[in-house]
């Protein structure tokens, strides 16, 4: 087997097989599979073509030619008329020593180099962020079944126990119809979160190309980190650090290079030739001879006018100038409104996660003493039954907000332009495999 598909396999296996996948080996997967990832990393090889193309200008040319023809001569003179075969071939080579536009369109292409493997970090971002997107979806939708089902054994008691009182009439019918609508109210929510399930496996499928095994889930108790540093820490480094930002900085320095190149179109070029011809049967007069030419020296040129060409150009480079510069002001004026949101959904997502365990914390609590007041006859059916879902609800909600503050977390690193791999290991170290659980 070839060993770029073997690695694929192997990816695959590793990331989907019987044993639980944490998110790194998700991850590892997605960048073997993912189309996306792989049009953006052949876009990176061809983006690092562009130096050897712009030294090329730098750097001598050498041509050979040739020609094999058949004459036919007609001639005023005696005996001039001839038909006849000819041919030749000539070498010819050309160093440029001076030509200014070469040399700016060489640190142009440099400059463009640094771009595409920018917008490769880019891509590599966004295949983080859409793993992890994904992979904390399928988490959500597992943990609202697991929840729904732990909501309906609950039922399902109360609905026994309602029968029983009802046919020992301790308890209307009334207890009975409020436990059997709750239990198929919990049914269908578990049928739609199942298919909300399926597309959400399906999408992660899409992007590590198999489907997912065993998933490793967030670790109880969940002990996640408080952001280090203020707003205007994390938007000050996303102005300097966002990739974005970056590309549109390289390309301000590309557009100011043009305009260097276009002004430098006139001044002179000087290239030291050379050239080696043989020619075989030329013809002079109603002679044909053989004819051997070698040469060396140095050619210049000198642009005069060329019709207002250069000033034109000129001027378009200009203005695409200052279109590159207030591209570059929008692009850091985005990368800071983005590490702003982020900021602000790391922290008002602890904070989320930190009043919802407490109102899971009493949410059991009132189910708790509701049952007790079941119990003792000051309680009816239905107002367990409401505090079970309470319960449901603050457990969906308190997962939810968990896995919303660990993808903010990534987005606001994604801002500042450090998001890597490194950052799912990190979150790794919140996860376990489920039979440990």
């Amino acid at each position: 087997m070839p060993l770029k598909p073997l690695f694929l396999a192997l990816s695959l296996t590793l990331a989907t097989g019987a044993g639980a996948a944490n998110l790194s080996e998700v991850y590892r997967s997605a960048q073997a599979y993912d189309a996306t990832f792989a049009s953006a990393r052949a876009a990176y090889r061809a983006g690092q073509e562009a130096a050897a193309q712009g030294r090329a200008g730098l750097l001598p040319n050498v041509a050979l030619d040739g020609n094999l023809r058949y004459n036919s001569l007609d001639s005023s003179l005696p005996g001039g008329d001839a038909d006849y075969d000819s041919n030749g071939a000539s070498v010819s080579a050309a160093q440029p020593l001076f030509r200014k536009q070469n040399w700016v369109q060489y640190a142009q292409s440099k400059e463009q180099v640094k771009i595409a493997a920018r917008q490769f970090e880019v891509a590599e971002q966004d295949l983080i962020l859409r793993v992890a997107q994904a992979y904390f979806d399928v988490l959500l939708s597992q943990d609202t079944i697991a929840f729904i089902n732990a909501q309906k054994a609950a039922i399902t008691e109360q609905l026994a126990a309602a029968k029983r009182n009802f046919e020992v009439g301790t308890a209307t019918i009334t207890d009975t119809h409020e436990a059997q609508a709750r239990y198929d109210l919990a049914l269908a929510q578990e049928i739609a979160e199942r298919n909300t399930l399926a597309i959400r496996l399906r999408a992660l499928e899409k992007i590590i190309g198999a489907p997912p095994g065993a998933l490793d889930r967030l670790a109880e108790p969940v002990r996640l980190t408080p952001l280090a540093g203020n707003i205007e820490e994390w938007a000050g480094r996303a102005a300097e650090g966002n990739l974005q930002a970056e590309i549109q900085r390289i390309a301000k320095t590309i557009a100011d290079q043009e305009v260097e190149r276009n002004r430098a179109a006139r001044y002179p070029t000087l290239d030291a030739v050379a050239g080696y011809s043989v020619n075989n049967n030329q013809a002079f007069g109603n002679l044909q001879v053989d004819t051997r030419t070698a040469s060396v020296g140095l050619e210049l040129h000198m642009p005069i006018y060329q019709g207002g060409l250069i000033s034109s150009r000129v001027r378009e480079a200009v203005a695409n100038q200052e279109r590159a510069r207030h591209d570059l002001e929008t692009a850091i004026r985005d990368a800071s409104l983005q590490a702003r949101e982020a900021y602000l959904n790391v922290s008002s997502g602890m904070a989320r996660v930190r009043a919802l365990e407490q109102a899971l914390t009493s949410t059991q609590a009132q189910l708790d003493s509701t049952k007790l007041g079941l119990e003792a006859g000051v309680r009816t059916n239905l107002d367990v039954l409401n505090a079970e879902q309470q319960v449901l609800s603050a457990r969906h909600d308190l997962a939810a907000a968990r896995y919303a503050y660990l993808l903010s977390g990534l987005a606001l690193k994604a801002a500042v332009g450090t998001l890597g791999p490194a950052d799912l290991v990190e979150i790794d170290q919140h996860l376990q495999p489920v039979a440990a659980r």
